[in-house]
């Protein structure tokens, strides 16, 4: 029976990907659970007004580096796909592309910065405070604009182990600042400079294990620099409306909300942590695959049932042991938070649905999938003004509502333009 399965023609396949998912599976878990315990530490000891303004600075730095973005990685790892086993043009691929996020990230800078500082205010913060937030969050800024693209060679090359270990450093990293610093110090600034100094630490070595094969010698070239630009230039448009509607939430309520909101809906997102486990697999293990597989309708197709029917079953798990285990989950926030239940639970949902509008997108952009932006951006228009005169937007619940109803959207569109353009490819076959 033993030979019977090892000369099985899935066998090898099977063991191949075993392999790779308990490696990547065992080390996101202790990156997971680190990263998770440093977010409950931060909880409970910074007080329900610093963790509101450290809620708007994560916020914020997550829109700065979707902005520095704009469809850079997008088109580094679709072009890469196409030359990831050449050594010297992955490197022009990559310092390339570079090149064009410092720009970017300069253009991120200007237009980000005063925004968070009028909401730091609005909230209650001090000049003073609200200088020093701004100042602690460059170190991240500038380690995290460089990761997202040096991680894509590793990733085409499934080079997956010294990766993980990478990121494992960071997290523990991350951890001991923590126990160290906001300990002693439990305030905003201070918990933002523990999380961004052991990113610069990582970034370093993620650097060496991009570079090992990628040539770091090589300069950026025009051509390469024009097609990195055509995704730019269909995705940015896009990625500015992401940076509003994705993080609606936190908008509306610093804006029209309470302070002690903000905070609430900062510390249940930080129980939707679980979902960054499969999506940080998903994104080493499926997407790099997903690009470099032929352009057949009904591999393609399959692939996206599997995925999709995955998702589901782990949205159904989800949701349902968080209902059953609300007050549980809860109390590990703190006493702050312990009258969530319903909320945390419509904060799963929306965690589900954005989770499974993540992996989508993930896919589509790996082969250069791109919706028209003009499309995209004036459906999710009509549907968030339609949102915003039916739900109430003051409060915890009526944000979370709308959370669901934006991923939705955008999740259902997504899913429409996959199946779209896989039928384009038959229909050209055909």
């Amino acid at each position: 029976m033993l030979q019977k399965i090892k000369s099985h023609k899935y066998y090898d396949k099977t063991l191949q990907w075993g392999k790779k998912l308990s490696i990547t599976g065992s080390a996101q878990i202790i990156i997971q659970a680190v990263g998770f315990a440093s977010g409950i530490l931060i909880i409970r000891l910074l007080s329900t007004q610093e963790y509101a303004l450290y809620t708007l600075a994560n916020t914020m730095l997550g829109t700065m580096l979707m902005l520095a973005n704009g469809g850079i990685s997008t088109g580094i790892m679709s072009i890469g796909a196409k030359v990831w086993e050449d050594k010297e043009k992955l490197g022009v691929v990559l310092e390339t592309g570079l090149e064009l996020r410092r720009k970017f990230a300069i253009v991120s800078l200007l237009v980000a910065t005063p925004i968070l500082v009028y909401l730091l205010v609005h909230n209650g913060a001090s000049w003073v405070t609200t200088l020093l937030i701004v100042a602690a969050l460059i170190p991240a800024f500038l380690a995290a604009l460089s990761d997202s693209l040096l991680e894509v060679v590793p990733k085409l090359h499934q080079d997956i182990h010294p990766l993980q270990k990478n990121q494992v450093i960071v997290a523990m990293g991350r951890l001991l600042l923590n126990v160290l610093l906001v300990f002693l110090f439990p305030v905003t600034f201070i918990a933002l400079l523990a999380n961004g100094i052991p990113r610069i630490y990582g970034n370093i070595h993620l650097k060496k294990i991009a570079y090992n094969n990628a040539d770091s010698t090589q300069k950026t070239d025009e051509k390469v620099k024009k097609e990195i630009l055509f995704f730019v230039k269909r995705m940015l448009p896009e990625t500015i409306f992401f940076c509003i509607s994705g993080q609606i939430t936190i908008w509306l309520l610093s804006i029209f909300g309470s302070t002690n909101s903000l905070a609430s809906i900062g510390a249940i997102g930080k129980l939707s942590m679980a979902f960054n486990l499969f999506s940080v697999i998903f994104g080493m293990l499926i997407v790099p695959n997903f690009a470099k597989l032929k352009e057949d309708s009904g591999l393609l197709l399959k692939k996206i049932f599997y995925v999709s029917i995955g998702c589901i079953i782990l949205s159904l798990f989800a949701i349902s042991f968080t209902d059953f285990f609300s007050k549980e989950l809860l109390s590990i926030l703190g006493k702050d938070y312990k009258n969530l239940n319903f909320e945390l639970v419509l904060s799963i949902i929306g965690g589900c649905i954005t989770f499974f509008q993540g992996c989508i997108f993930g896919l589509n952009n790996s082969r250069g999938w791109i919706i028209n932006p003009l499309i995209y951006i004036s459906i999710m228009i009509v549907v968030l003004i339609v949102a915003v005169q039916l739900i109430d937007v003051s409060t915890l619940s009526g944000v979370l509502y709308l959370n669901i109803v934006v991923a939705s959207s955008q999740a259902l569109m997504l899913l429409y333009y996959t199946f779209f353009r896989i039928f384009k490819i038959k229909n050209q076959v055909v």
